[in-house]
Order: structure tokens, then sequence, then C-alpha cells
């Protein structure tokens, strides 16, 4: 039950931090932190708990991480379905908190996004279908590279949370745009479901390509990593 309180805490704090300053301080006026700031944000929420957590369940605070730590034989089998259903409560958990703090500026409007995934008109800049679902499956590909390469036991210790924060900074930094960044289907229900309609329709894509690249990374990095 550690491990999982461990999940639901910092995949709290990765939606709240990263979320949160797309909905909340992105666009602020003459002060907005922009894309860039975002993309760091997310990144610092995830190098912050692999410190602090880390120890405790791997910090992984996304289903499709632990699918493809589970796919590269780093993860077992019985732990996988508690992780998940940690993660998703923690980002709606988290989706609740931001909401109540977002919805108390005069002018909110949930149909504005709240931070949701989308493709197509619902894309930050307009991208197909097909972009969406290539740029989410081959940032998670990569994402699990990192996560797996970072952590061998062959790797220089102690530095795995400064790669995969600074990974998953730099998949912001190249996918806000095409999707506003998903990597992670418990970071897309978190809002989506505040947010319904369109948000929801669209989820399923942000749950299936996240999944598909991770096991692709996974498979991948346990044929590179065979020792």
């Amino acid at each position: 039950m550690k491990k999982y309180g461990a999940e639901f805490v910092g995949t709290f704090w990765l939606v709240l931090g990263g979320c949160g300053s797309a909905v909340l301080a992105a666009a602020f006026p003459n002060v907005g932190i922009g894309l860039m700031g975002v993309s760091l944000a997310f990144g610092l929420t995830v190098l912050t708990m692999a410190f602090a957590i880390g120890h405790i369940s791997g910090c992984h605070l996304n289903p499709a991480v632990s699918v493809g730590l589970w796919v590269g034989g780093r993860f077992e089998s019985r732990e996988l379905l508690p992780y998940i259903v940690a993660q998703v409560l923690g980002a709606v958990a988290a989706g609740g908190v931001l909401y109540v703090i977002a919805s108390g500026k005069a002018g909110f409007d949930l149909a504005a996004g709240f931070a949701s995934n989308g493709y197509a008109d619902h894309s930050p800049g307009g991208y197909s279908l097909l972009s969406a679902l290539v740029a989410e499956v081959v940032l998670t590909f990569m994402f699990l590279v990192i996560i797996l390469g970072s952590t061998d036991k062959r790797a220089p210790q102690g530095l795995a949370p400064i790669a995969i924060g600074l990974a998953l900074t730099l998949i912001h930094l190249i996918s806000i745009p095409v999707t506003n960044t998903s990597v992670n289907p418990a970071r897309s229900t978190g809002v989506a479901l505040y947010v319904g309609g369109w948000a929801l329709a669209q989820l399923w894509l942000f749950w299936v390509a996240p999944l598909a690249g991770a096991v692709i990374g996974g498979l991948l990095y346990r044929f590179l990593g065979e020792e």
C-alpha cells in the first residue's frame, strides 16, 4: 500500500504541477511562462518526485511507464493494475484541486481546454489524428528507452532522475503544439474527466498511443540492454 500511496501522490504532483502551470500560468498577463515554462514544469515534477519517492515505488507516475517497465522485465505483473489505478486516481484528484483553484478566477471556462490533450480541431496547432498518433507513440517509445537506460544498473548511479526529468521537458517542447503532450494516460484522464465532451471522446488516443509506444520501448530496450 505504501507503493500505491506513493504513486498516487507522485502522479497528483505531476498533474497539479504540469497541468497547473498550463492552466494558471502559461498565458498569465505580461509574465506568462509560455510553452517553455510548461515544458519545464512537467520535467520538474518528475525530477522532484523521482528523488522523493523513487526509493518507495520507483516513481512511475504513468501507466505507460509501468507497462513499459513490465514489458522490459523490470516490473512484476501483479503490481501492474494497482499501480495504474493509483496513478489514475492521483491524476483525477489533482484535476479536481486544479479545477477548484482555476474556477476561482472570473471568466474561467472549461471550454478553453483545461490542459486536455487533443487532435484535429482540439490540437493546439491543428495537427491531424495521424500526426498526434505518431507523435505520442514515438515520444513515449523514446521516453521508455531513456527511463530503462538511465536506470540500468550499468548506467551512472543516482543521475536517472535528472535524465528522466529533462527527457520529459524535451518531449513537451516537441509536442505541446501537436497534442498538448500526453505520453501519460493518467495525466490525460485526470483533466479530460472535468472537461467532458470532446476531451473524453478523444481520450482513447491518449491511452492507446502511449501504451503502444511504451511496449515498443520496453521490447527494444530488452533487446539492446541484454548483457
